[in-house]
């Protein structure tokens, strides 16, 4: 599973998209919002969407980061919400379109904002929900807003066991939901029915801060959520033309941008990010969770600095794409020497895998590692290996051989050897 952020307009697309669906007209919402790009043609807008002359406007951009109101990034006025004309959004648009601005330390443009009516509300609410291994938590509060965090201690944490039924789903949810919130059963609904919502799209994260409710009319004003992408095959339709943007501050490389293409082309996940392309530290790694275990134990052992790249190659893909998968990685690995001369250390690990078989996928691998074992050799590479699975035996037995004849030196481990051993022995053999 990989969790993928996306904009909030395409979350409240998705969420009015299936709103009969999931909410049996227990509830309304009309979604009325705009996302504006460079090259949206701001004067022809109102053409399609006429509310945005009729009505106050509220402003913000959609580029993966939050505490917009807290940075001032966030065109409104709660006076005089009628202030707030489509004539003043197309100003601060430009203004903020054009101005450089620092945020958690990346400097980058504005190019996607999102456009909506300003909704006057009294009361403000929390709904979270997150997917883990064993389940599912559900975040709920009467105090919503800015200031969530700051009232964390007002928040009810829910665990929806991941065998629950509809009826213990139900209890649990009712039975947790927060003291200070009026009309109790119209938020259970609610919440149950976005439950639904969150499950069926394969969601991995959901938040809406704040949520105001008016009779039956909800209002989601702010949206957060990520995808498992890796669900896009049973889900895509249902999503809709999505998009996983970069975070902010940050554009994707050729070499991600080309794994990203074969990524939403395949039914396995491939995954590429170059932290350091000067790094002499890389991996391919095979699972998520593998990928995290070991970037955060190169990070642990204190070589951060030193890692090149993270991502992962899983789902059981086929030999053809784990060949150039691996060739982009070998490309960028192979470009520059060490500036202190050191070798450069490939990490090829992954836990036990349950289906994808290793043997195939080390065949893509040693057909890479042919084609650039002079490019390896030129930068003095060493490799370590640790793999388990299906065929995982006759897998470590063929990548050890093909190396030892490209004159690549390569140590090689199963699954009795730790899952990281081979990261603090690589690192200590090459210090």
């Amino acid at each position: 599973m990989a969790q993928r952020a996306i904009r909030e307009y395409d979350a409240k697309r998705m969420l009015f998209n299936h709103w009969s669906e999931y909410f049996d007209g227990d509830f309304k919402y009309d979604f009325k919002s705009v996302l504006i790009t460079p090259e949206t043609d701001l004067d022809k807008l109102p053409e399609r969407h006429p509310w945005l002359l009729h009505m106050p406007l509220v402003a913000k951009p959609d580029m993966l980061f939050g505490k917009r109101g807290k940075l001032g990034l966030v065109l409104y006025k709660i006076e005089k919400p009628g202030d707030v004309k489509w004539e003043d959004v197309k100003k601060w648009i430009k203004e903020k379109m054009s101005e450089p601005v620092t945020i958690k330390g990346q400097t980058g443009y504005l190019t996607h904002f999102i456009v909506e009516p300003f909704v006057p509300h009294d009361e403000e609410y929390y709904i979270a929900m997150t997917m883990e291994r064993e389940g599912d938590k559900i975040f709920m509060s009467a105090f919503g807003g800015i200031d969530v965090e700051e009232n964390w201690d007002k928040v009810r944490e829910v665990f929806i066991p991941a065998l629950a039924s509809e009826e213990e789903i139900k209890k649990l949810i009712r039975e947790n939901v927060p003291a200070e919130i009026k009309d109790k059963d119209k938020y259970a609904n609610f919440v149950q029915k976005l439950y639904n919502f969150f499950k069926d799209l394969h969601f991995t994260y959901l938040e809406i801060n704040p949520l105001a409710m008016t009779g039956n009319q909800v209002y989601p004003l702010d949206f957060v959520a990520r995808l498992d992408d890796t669900a896009q095959f049973v889900a895509g339709r249902k999503w809709g033309d999505i998009e996983f943007p970069s975070g902010f501050g940050r554009e994707l490389t050729p070499e991600e941008k080309y794994i990203k293409e074969m990524d939403e082309k395949s039914g396995a996940s491939l995954k590429l990010t170059i932290l350091n392309p000067e790094g002499r530290i890389w991996t391919l790694v095979a699972g998520g969770g593998a990928s995290v275990v070991y970037a955060d134990t190169i990070a642990d052992l204190g070589y951060v600095d030193e890692l090149a790249n993270y991502g992962e190659y899983s789902g059981n893909p086929s030999r053809a794409e784990t060949r150039e998968y691996v060739k982009t990685v070998f490309d960028l690995m192979t470009r520059n020497k060490d500036s202190q001369g050191r070798p450069k250390i490939l990490i090829i690990g992954g836990a036990i895998a349950n289906f994808t078989d290793v043997a195939k996928t080390f065949a893509g691998i040693i057909d890479a590692m042919k084609e650039y074992a002079d490019k390896l050799k030129e930068v003095g590479v060493k490799i370590y290996v640790r793999r388990g699975g299906p065929n995982y035996e006759l897998g470590l037995k063929q990548i050890k051989e093909a190396a030892e004849s490209l004159g690549l030196p390569i140590e090689v481990y199963g699954p009795e050897t730790h899952i990281t051993a081979i990261v603090s022995k690589a690192l200590s053999d090459n210090k």
